[in-house]
């Protein structure tokens, strides 16, 4: 069995998770672009349901190449003398790993994106046809929640202009001090706790922090 061809095959399948990662990215952006310019509830809800397109769409490419890949090597294993129906094989295999949309809301990216979706209509107030109140009065009301925001690191006292989200206890921070403090507190093999006073998380690391993009663009655009 040529499994050379086989694996260069599965390498392709893998690179193809990476336009799924770049559609993810490139939803959330527009949906937090649409909650930013006061866009219907409507219009961002239709992001939701791209977000869970996608989610099901990485999750039957991974199961696909979960299947091929135990098929792969259990023929390996196996060395039959008589060449087995890959495809039958593979079919089988995927069926008994198949599973059921509940799990889409799992999806990493996917649950980053509700976060950020979130935070951001915590911001930016959606308008409605029924709203009585008018842009004008909307943009005072948001001036002064701004104003009476932290943007404060934790570590360096300054205004964050690359925060970043500790996953695990929802605390934020500049993201190269926090990096930083990983780093050296790694060579000495130390763990390192949240920065934050009476914050119990005393293992924070790296694939703990995503971009908070819903705090950086509120603090871009109270600068501005």
């Amino acid at each position: 069995i040529p499994f050379n061809i086989i694996d260069t095959a599965l390498s392709s399948l893998k690179n193809s998770q990476s336009f799924i990662n770049s559609g993810m990215d490139i939803a959330t952006k527009t949906a937090l672009d649409l909650v930013e310019s006061f866009n219907d509830e409507e219009d961002v809800n239709s992001m939701e349901e791209v977000m869970l397109q996608f989610a099901a769409m990485d999750r039957d490419l991974n199961n696909y190449i979960r299947a091929f890949e135990e098929t792969v090597n259990q023929v390996k294993r196996e060395k039959p003398e008589i060449i087995p129906d890959l495809e039958k094989l593979v079919e089988e295999k995927l069926t008994a790993i198949q599973s059921s949309d509940s799990d889409l809301k799992n999806n990493e990216k996917y649950m980053y994106f509700m976060d950020q979706l979130k935070e951001m209509k915590k911001q930016f107030r959606q308008v409605s046809d029924n709203d009585n109140e008018t842009i004008e009065q909307i943009d005072e009301d948001l001036a002064v929640t701004r104003s009476q925001m932290i943007f404060i690191c934790p570590i360096t006292q300054m205004e964050m202009r690359r925060p970043v989200r500790n996953k695990v206890c929802g605390h934020t921070y500049e993201e190269e001090a926090i990096v930083e403090i990983i780093q050296s507190r790694k060579q000495k093999k130390k763990k390192v706790r949240c920065p934050i006073m009476g914050c119990s998380h005393d293992d924070v690391k790296r694939s703990d922090l995503v971009p908070d993009e819903a705090l950086k663009r509120v603090i871009d655009s109270q600068n501005k």
